[in-house]
């Protein structure tokens, strides 16, 4: 056997033994690390939070000692900690980004940073992306890590037979990859895409490890269950109950603690991932001393957690944004292509109040298609204010008569609308725009007392409240609007079909770190994104396409500061709130910051300054 590969097939040999003996363990032998001990009392910590203000953790702490070793539950159940197979599986995915590293990173703003990459250029036209690696990187099991690795991973998500997600598959099948020499590795286009350092961040696999075992097996190589990365954290073992793995347990990587991040910090010299079905059953682990730290709390639960002893909880905005759509294709609801009639709408809502009424604690208002903590965000677009008078007035002088569409005319200088008069709508594309008559007849002008909407929504309570709330605004200008809530699988059944007036959804950016909300919102995205309602507006998606295509991000940010102030003066579309997330601790922790949120693996990111404290 090769020198070079016996220490990774020993490496192999001796996890799969732990599997199998782990397997066959009962839940009170499997478990790697006790946590039984209770500490002497230490003081509270003040948790930093960047939106909320974690709720004080009462005097009863539960929690069992810490020491150096760090407990988490997460919700979910682990599958393969390979990081090209983890799209799908957020516990998968928290675990990997411990172990596995990409290219690059983000900073605490959204920025994409370098990682393993130590720099990189971009050609001038756009197509070319060069990436210096840096050279002081080792595997955990030893060996190098050089352009080989990083060649091999992507070309492995190119290919025809990749098991993985077939967004990765798609994209990666259009990226030519090739190291020019040993640290330098070139990816070649087929089109100018600024975002492309966000699909960097995609961690690397070991050549050395992987080479030679085919592509279609690639979802049953042992090493998804005994992984070899280059992260602050190794694998060591797993843990099983009942037959079934239930944990894993990381320790801190030699060969890291070599590199210059590495030096210092990582007090937290283990850490040990243990896997619940629910949230609730988390919460009850963590009052029974099984574990320190709840890895996500979703928006619904942020209450229960608040009220837990011993646990502080520190809170940021989830890579997520609440927005009401209109469907711009559906006949009944045509009317919303005229800007009179969103604006009307839109002034009717007083959002503010609605988002304080209905989710307090668990969301907060937003003003933008874009996340607060990215770079990308712009403050003070001029949104519609909440002024029932004014919207009774636009619509009174709004048409809700629409031929079928035609043609229009060359696109002339724009005029800049008198002071309180809404923006024209002259720039949807010719094939989707209506024809509304000039002057609203009488008869036009009681159209809108007939007029019948739905609200289609997720059957959340607090969400199914807000929508029906909205239809009660709507109802003072004349409509007649109901709600409607539905499971998540019809909901997103629903939207795709566009069987729906109004709908009130969550858009994701996880785990695209990138602000590019393209998919949402560009008119070329009907059917094939997820611009459900087809919504039409071509100077938005201008400022979109031209914000994709050019690579420096201070000409970025000037495209995104258009887009957003666009969509506040048009108001395609209502975004209404920030969902929050949570990450819950013992009140021993110290050291967590919760900055621009990715994907919720992102909440390690100064892990290097975790530690307890008593």
């Amino acid at each position: 056997m090769p020198r070079g590969l016996r220490l990774p097939f020993a490496a192999l040999v001796l996890a799969s033994a732990l599997l199998i003996a782990a397997l066959l363990t009962r839940s009170d032998e499997g478990r790697a690390v006790p946590a039984t001990v209770t500490p002497e009392p230490s003081p509270q910590p003040t948790p930093v939070s960047l939106d909320v203000t974690p709720a004080p953790a009462p005097t009863e702490a539960t929690a069992t000692a810490p020491g150096n070793v760090l407990v988490e539950a997460l919700v979910g159940r682990i599958s393969r900690l390979n990081p090209l197979l983890a799209t799908y599986n957020p516990v998968d995915r928290d675990i990997t980004a411990l172990i596995f590293e990409g290219l690059a990173a983000t900073n605490e703003y959204g920025e994409i940073v370098p990682d393993l990459a130590e720099s990189w250029t971009v050609s001038p036209d756009g197509l070319e992306y060069f990436v210096t690696l840096r050279q002081d990187v080792l595997w955990h099991d030893g060996l190098p890590f050089t352009a080989e690795d990083v060649v091999f991973t992507f070309r492995l998500l190119g290919d025809p037979l990749f098991p993985g997600a077939e967004e990765l598959r798609v994209f990666w099948r259009t990226v030519e990859v090739d190291a020019l020499t040993e640290t330098i590795v070139r990816f070649r286009l087929t089109q100018p895409l600024a975002s492309f350092p966000d699909q960097l961040r995609m961690g690397i696999v070991p050549a050395h490890v992987l080479e030679g075992t085919p592509v279609q097996d690639l979802a049953r190589h042992p090493f998804n269950l005994s992984p070899i990365g280059t992260g602050p954290y190794q694998f060591e073992a797993l843990t099983a109950s009942g037959g079934q793995i239930d944990g894993v347990q990381l320790r801190v990587a030699p060969v890291y603690r070599q590199r210059p991040e590495g030096g210092t910090g990582y007090q937290l010299d283990r850490l040990v991932f243990r896997t619940y079905d629910t949230v609730e059953a988390a919460l009850t682990a963590f009052r029974a001393g099984e574990v320190h730290s709840i890895g996500t709390i979703p928006p619904e639960a942020l209450d229960v957690a608040r009220q837990t002893p011993g646990l502080s909880l520190y809170t940021t905005i989830a890579p997520r944004v609440g927005v009401l759509i209109y469907n711009w294709e559906r006949s009944a609801v045509r009317f919303v292509r005229n800007p009179r009639v969103r604006l009307a709408l839109a002034h009717a809502i007083d959002r503010a109040a609605l988002v304080a009424r209905h989710l307090s604690g668990r969301a907060m208002l937003a003003d933008s298609p874009l996340l607060p903590t990215s770079w990308a965000y712009v403050p003070g677009s001029p949104w519609p204010a909440y002024d029932l008078t004014q919207a009774q007035a636009l619509l009174q002088t709004a048409s809700f008569l629409f031929e079928q569409p035609a043609p229009t005319p060359e696109p002339t200088a724009t005029v800049t609308p008198a002071e309180g008069e809404p923006p024209p709508e002259g720039e949807a594309t010719p094939t989707a725009e209506a024809t509304a008559t000039p002057e609203a007849t009488p008869e036009a002008e009681e159209e809108p007392l007939r007029l019948s909407l739905t609200i289609l929504t997720y059957d959340d309570p607090a969400l199914l409240a807000l929508a029906r709330d909205i239809a009660t605004a709507w109802g003072q200008l004349g409509f007649r609007v109901s709600a409607e809530g539905v499971p998540a699988a019809e909901l997103r059944a629903r939207l795709e079909a566009g069987d729906f007036d109004v709908a009130l959804v969550e858009f994701s950016f996880e785990p695209n770190a990138d602000p590019d909300p393209f998919v949402f919102w560009h008119q070329g995205q009907y059917q094939v994104g997820q611009n459900y309602g087809g919504m039409d507006d071509r100077r938005i998606s201008e400022e979109l396409e031209a914000a994709r295509r050019d690579p420096y991000g201070i000409n970025r940010l000037e495209h995104y500061r258009r887009f957003q102030q666009l969509f506040a003066e048009r108001a395609p579309a209502l975004v209404l709130y920030y969902p929050l997330i949570g990450y819950a601790a013992d009140a021993r922790l110290q050291g967590v910051q919760l900055g621009f949120l990715g994907d919720p693996s992102d909440r390690f990111r100064t892990l290097q300054d975790w530690h307890f404290e008593g």
